[in-house]
């Protein structure tokens, strides 16, 4: 364990699995006291439970980000418990992909629900909790998807381009009311997480069938490796920590080139 991030307070969204988990682990490693949120309770749990084993601190909270309502009450318990907050993660999110023509109004209110409703509001409540305790870091997990277009995608790239962009008004309004809170964006590439087996199967293979991440990676990404979830937390990390003092409003791409 080191200490990037010691003595700091965090949030991460959508905590139990995928990036939101390594963000969690990583975060903890270097001292942070990591709040894992999620609506899944017990990979939630044992995530907390792996942190604690290694001589973290971490807890796990029940969290729909697309209630106000409890936004509110997080964020009140979490200053409460600990007199402040310094970090949060916006990670958690949804990929629904399908033809323009066929993806239901309601699936597509849906990715902006969790996508682009839930980053908001974070940034709205957590923001003054952070101010009054003398600054913090926003980290929006957005995607190069939030860059550039992808077929059957359309939804999807309308939320995550919605974070980018919100992400860097919220930055200059920070910035100019000199709030001491920096908020920037961080957008990967093709991960290994469970995304693609659970909430994108057949969306970008040819015959409706399962997706082989890896094969897609090996043909997509200029250097033929597929990213995994540690290498995102690597960029959330410095993005938190004071390391990225002069970081405000900007895009840190995690893709290996897939976006160049």
């Amino acid at each position: 364990m080191s200490d990037r991030v010691a003595g700091k307070v965090a949030i991460v969204t959508g905590g139990a699995s995928g990036i939101g988990r390594a963000c969690s682990l990583r975060l903890a490693e270097e001292g942070a006291t990591t709040i894992v949120t999620d609506v899944q309770d017990g990979a939630g749990k044992e995530v907390v439970s792996q942190i604690e084993a290694a001589g973290g601190h971490a807890e796990f909270l029940h969290h729909d980000v697309t209630s106000e309502d409890e936004w509110s009450a997080l964020v009140d318990q979490l200053v409460d418990a600990y007199g402040g907050l310094d970090v949060l993660v916006n990670n958690a999110g949804i990929g629904l992909g399908a033809s323009i023509l066929d993806m239901s109004l309601d699936d597509f209110r849906r990715q902006q629900a969790i996508n682009v409703e839930g980053v908001f509001l974070g940034m709205k409540h957590c923001i003054p909790a952070m101010r009054d305790s003398g600054g913090g870091s926003i980290v929006n997990m957005s995607s190069v998807a939030g860059l550039k277009g992808a077929a059957r995608l359309a939804g999807y790239n309308a939320t995550k381009g919605g974070v980018r962009l919100m992400t860097k008004g919220v930055a200059l309004e920070c910035a100019q009311n000199r709030w001491k809170v920096r908020v920037n964006s961080v957008h990967p590439g093709i991960i290994d997480t469970p995304i693609w087996e659970t909430v994108m199967p057949g969306t970008l293979s040819p015959d409706g069938g399962p997706i082989d991440v890896g094969a897609m990676a090996e043909l997509a990404v200029p250097t033929g490796v597929l990213g995994t979830p540690a290498d995102i937390a690597n960029g959330v990390l410095f993005l938190a920590s004071d390391e990225a003092s002069y970081v405000t409003g900007s895009e840190l791409v995690i893709d290996a080139g897939l976006s160049a």
